[in-house]
């Protein structure tokens, strides 16, 4: 990845949080509930702390191999064992120009 994409320098690590996906309908289960045009929420039994940097890449197969990329910063995090599934809230810093365009049309999908 190169690192003038997101903007120069990196100041603080970032944690990868990568998921592929075996096709769009898996992707539309398990995320685009989850998902919006400013974050999303990832489900994990070990969620990252608040405040975590993480670098984001969402593969998925459209027609082609797709891929959602970025940065993001977790804001929230649901502990194992609740009521609600566990996981991190993390709202996007910076997306690529290509992977807001796809994000866009997935989310359309979804209404």
């Amino acid at each position: 990845m190169d690192e003038r994409q997101f903007g120069g320098q990196r100041k603080e690590p970032r944690v990868t949080v990568n998921k592929e996906f075996r096709d769009l309908d898996q992707f539309i289960y398990e995320y685009v509930q989850n998902i919006s045009q400013s974050g999303a929420f990832i489900r994990s039994d070990d969620p990252l702390p608040v405040g975590t940097r993480v670098h984001l890449r969402f593969t998925l197969i459209l027609d082609e191999l797709e891929t959602i990329e970025g940065e993001g910063k977790v804001v929230r995090t649901v502990p194992p064992g609740g009521d609600e599934p566990s996981g991190m809230g993390v709202v996007f810093t910076e997306l690529t120009i290509f992977s807001e365009k796809l994000l866009g049309k997935l989310l359309a999908r979804k209404d």
